[in-house]
């Protein structure tokens, strides 16, 4: 195996506003365009996922966070799309003054919004059954969302317990 076969490291980055809600946008350019995701990228050589999830949040949508916490990880293999990943979710809360999603890269994101916890859930779960039973789909997740719904259904209220 060639060092490049190797899978690579992710960090998706939920951001919870403590009610339930998080960030969420529409990925543009690379693998996964037109999908649904959190903020989020390459782990960096040294860097602890923490200050990955920080690093990224800032840079994607200009919102200083902290109090990251592990949440789970998932194994995602892309497919048609390319690539295989290990995602290192974490959970954080905004600690800067900014409490608005700015579009900082929009080469990578078309935009980005609050979205309540259970409804990305819910779409996460309707691509997970219609990729099953060969349907499609209205609203398109990234992949490591629905891979964290089939890895890890019974997460649907874990927002509540943070």
């Amino acid at each position: 195996m060639s060092k490049d076969a190797r899978p690579k490291v992710g960090v998706g980055v939920v951001i919870h506003d403590g009610t339930g809600n998080i960030v969420m946008g529409e990925r543009t350019g690379s693998h996964g365009a037109g999908t649904m995701q959190c903020p989020g990228g390459h782990l960096e050589f040294g860097e602890s996922f923490a200050d990955c999830a920080k690093r990224e949040a800032l840079e994607e949508t200009g919102l200083e966070v902290g109090n990251v916490k592990f949440l789970v990880a998932t194994n995602d293999i892309m497919g048609d799309e390319g690539g295989h990943y290990i995602t290192i979710y974490v959970t954080c809360v905004i600690v800067g003054e900014e409490k608005v999603p700015q579009r900082l890269e929009p080469e990578k994101c078309a935009g980005w919004a609050w979205v309540p916890w259970p409804q990305m859930w819910e779409w996460a779960k309707k691509q997970a059954e219609a990729e099953d039973s060969g349907q499609e789909v209205e609203k398109k997740m990234f992949r490591p969302l629905v891979n964290l719904y089939r890895d890890y259904p019974g997460m649907e209220h874990c927002l509540k317990d943070l």
